[in-house]
């Protein structure tokens, strides 16, 4: 999809006003910057102008979302992580032959560098998935072709599947991955959408091989390439739209290397005041604070 934007900025500016923007390359921290704006309230429905304004806060890129689409189990070594554990009644799952999809509501958006509040219900096993996200353009249905499916792509950014695994066990929701990684503000994503042009994709595969690092206060858990995608991008939006309408503006989240806390020995949950990011080569970085409002405790 051609977009009128290279890296678009969502943001506040030093009136509180919402604006879009367009963000310079190549510069982690954008606040303070003055960039120029865009007129319109949606990120396919821009126009430019002569305007510029400074960088307050860095907000989502996408105000709301018809839905959030997750694919799991899409890294061989995140499969292969999942250990063949009695004791916690898991076994490494098979290599799925179509994307195992799941779905978070819109109110699990959340910003890049917004914290992520905790709850009761989830009061213990918070986990991070650091993932390529999609956002697409337009309205689709029954995409046939790669090129089909990546000219529905309004753009590529950095996002966090934040999940509570405590809801995903066996004996609590049986193995359901949906609730326990719906909870508001649970898909933290940005800081920018960076145009399909900006991204490079293999032609023959349609792979896009980017490079993605997740730290938890700096001590790094994930490192893996989203080449390595079990279903690419355009395999995943092909499966997706099957007789099924994909609106404009919905998210998808396309899945995680190894390096989850969950598999760890012991479990690396993140704890209170922990602060998570998530880099992806080219896209940028997010970081996100994990605040817990209530006393931790069992289901």
């Amino acid at each position: 999809m051609k977009t009128i934007f290279e890296r678009l900025v969502r943001f506040k500016d030093t009136n509180n006003d919402i604006l879009y923007g367009e963000a310079p390359a190549g510069i982690d921290d954008l606040v303070g910057l003055k960039v120029p704006v865009y007129a319109g309230d949606t990120p396919w429905s821009l126009q430019a102008t002569d305007k510029t304004a400074e960088i307050a806060e860095v907000l989502c890129p996408l105000a709301t979302t018809p839905i959030i689409y997750c694919v799991g189990l899409n890294y061989k070594n995140h499969i292969a992580e999942n250990p063949n554990d009695k004791v916690d009644g898991r076994t490494a799952p098979p290599t799925p032959k179509h994307p195992a999809t799941f779905t978070k509501p819109p109110d699990a958006l959340n910003g890049p560098f917004s914290p992520v509040s905790i709850g009761s219900a989830c009061a213990d096993s918070m986990d991070y998935e650091g993932e390529l996200t999609v956002v697409l353009g337009r309205d689709c249905k029954d995409i046939r072709s790669t090129q089909d499916a990546l000219d529905a792509v309004l753009g590529y950014t950095v996002g966090n599947d934040v999940s509570c695994r405590q809801w995903q066990h066996p004996d609590v929701s049986g193995g359901q991955f949906g609730y326990s990684k719906s909870f508001d503000g649970y898909a933290p994503f940005g800081p920018v959408l960076v145009a399909p042009a900006g991204v490079p994709v293999d032609a023959s595969s349609g792979k896009i091989d980017l490079e993605l690092v997740t730290r938890v206060n700096g001590e790094e858990r994930q490192r893996g390439r989203t080449g390595d995608m079990i279903f690419n991008v355009a395999e995943t939006l092909v499966h997706l739209s099957r007789s099924t309408t994909l609106r404009e503006g919905t998210v998808i989240m396309t899945g995680t290397p190894e390096g989850v806390a969950l598999w760890m020995k012991p479990p690396g949950w993140v704890r209170d005041g922990d602060e998570v990011e998530v880099s992806i080569e080219g896209l940028g970085s997010i970081r996100n604070r994990f605040d817990f409002l209530l006393v931790w405790g069992a289901i």
